[in-house]
């Protein structure tokens, strides 16, 4: 299956660019950043029940995780942030995700 950029604009004006099932837990999805050579996990917050948040930094550029209706939710901060750059972050993650 081809790999899909979303560009959905949010209120904060970042971008959400691409959903992944959630197939794994949020820990191993925070685990797996620094993984992603040159990503550097900025910040990890949850309510251990419901709800996580990842932040981490990659290629100058600001990323968030959350969970949304069994996905994943990828965005990044610069709505304007190259596809060459969305690209390799989607396909990490794809790696320990898998997609529909």
């Amino acid at each position: 299956m081809a790999i899909r950029l979303f560009d959905l604009r949010m209120h904060d004006g970042s971008r959400h660019f691409a959903g992944l099932p959630m197939s794994t837990l949020w820990y191993e999805v925070r685990d797996h950043v620094e993984t992603l050579d040159g990503a550097v996990l900025t910040g990890f917050v949850t309510d251990h029940v419901t709800e996580a948040w990842i932040d981490f930094a990659y290629e100058g550029h600001q990323f968030s995780i959350n969970d949304q209706h069994g996905e994943y939710w990828f965005f990044v901060k610069d709505p304007a942030c190259p596809d060459a750059v969305l690209l390799p972050v989607l396909r990490h993650f794809e790696r320990l995700l898998g997609h529909e």
